[in-house]
């Protein structure tokens, strides 16, 4: 691994880490940059009885009173990704004073939707239920996620089933972030998505889009001009266009320079100059909710 005080050129330095973080090694490059004065870490917290059903708590340093608390999935096609591999959104968010919850979820094949939907709001009620233990607010409860991650916390905080079946509204939530999300795909091409949705038998419900209506709680919705994962226009652009017709609170923004990879990667501190997803993400949580 290069050390990132190397007279290394920033150009390709970037162009380095890219590559990495479509490797198994790029979390732990970014990780290994992470702050560790920043944020106290409670760790493999169960929120349910299955074993990916744990979650990590990040909180900010100091003595903290009603701090607002984001519950953060990450993607990886329903099929893969680890709570650890997060370190670096954690550490972000707790340095900007915000308790971070970083979710494991389970994944296809052992799982079929909307199995990792439904761990998702178990998630969000357990963060809910004990925010007032790690200084948060509950009222200050936002849900968060990139890619698959950003589907999962679409479907909380759209679709009421999810939460109802938690015991909870959507009005309980104070907003949704969404980065890069998938919130309008079928037909279902990708192998990986095929299998966890069940393709062809595919219910349209599933899709996130369909639930966008004036019940929806505000959202902040980032996504890379040129995603070519998932189409920005389909997905992002469109969710807020129709939260809007609706009369939803929406903030909305398309970044140049950055890929469906390294939007998320952005949050760590090597590479915050990629794109200010960390500035737009702690603004809209702190101007949100009571």
């Amino acid at each position: 691994m290069h050390n990132i005080d190397s007279p290394l050129p920033r150009r390709s330095f970037f162009a380095m880490l890219t590559a990495l973080l479509t490797a198994c090694s790029g979390a732990d490059l970014l990780n290994a940059t992470v702050a560790t004065d920043t944020y106290r870490r409670t760790d493999s917290i169960a929120y349910g009885p299955e074993p990916r059903q744990k979650l990590d708590v990040y909180q900010p340093q100091g003595e903290l009173r009603n701090a607002p608390i984001v519950v953060f999935f990450y993607g990886g096609s329903w099929s893969t990704g680890e709570r650890a591999d997060y370190r670096f959104v954690g550490e972000a968010l707790a340095s900007q004073g915000i308790v971070a919850v970083v979710a494991d979820y389970r994944l296809s094949p052992a799982v079929r939707y909307p199995v990792f939907v439904q761990d998702s709001a178990r998630a969000v009620r357990w963060a809910r239920d004990h925010a007032a233990e790690y200084g948060a607010d509950p009222a200050r409860l936002f849900v968060m996620g990139h890619s698959a991650g950003a589907y999962n916390a679409a479907m909380v905080a759209l679709d009421a089933r999810w939460l109802q079946a938690e015991g909870m509204k959507l009005s309980q939530l104070a907003g949704w972030i969404g980065l890069a999300g998938p919130y309008d795909f079928l037909p279902i091409g990708d192998p990986q998505t095929q299998v966890a949705f069940e393709w062809p038998g595919t219910p349209a419900d599933s899709q996130p889009l369909v639930h966008a209506s004036r019940a929806s709680p505000p959202a902040l919705l980032l996504a890379p001009t040129q995603d070519r994962t998932v189409n920005p226009q389909r997905s992002t652009v469109a969710m807020a266009q129709r939260l809007k017709r609706s009369g939803v609170r929406v903030d909305s923004e398309l970044f140049n320079g950055v890929s469906h990879v390294t939007l998320i990667a952005s949050m760590a501190s090597v590479l915050r100059g990629r794109a200010p997803v960390l500035e737009r993400v702690t603004a809209f949580v702190k101007s949100s909710g009571p």
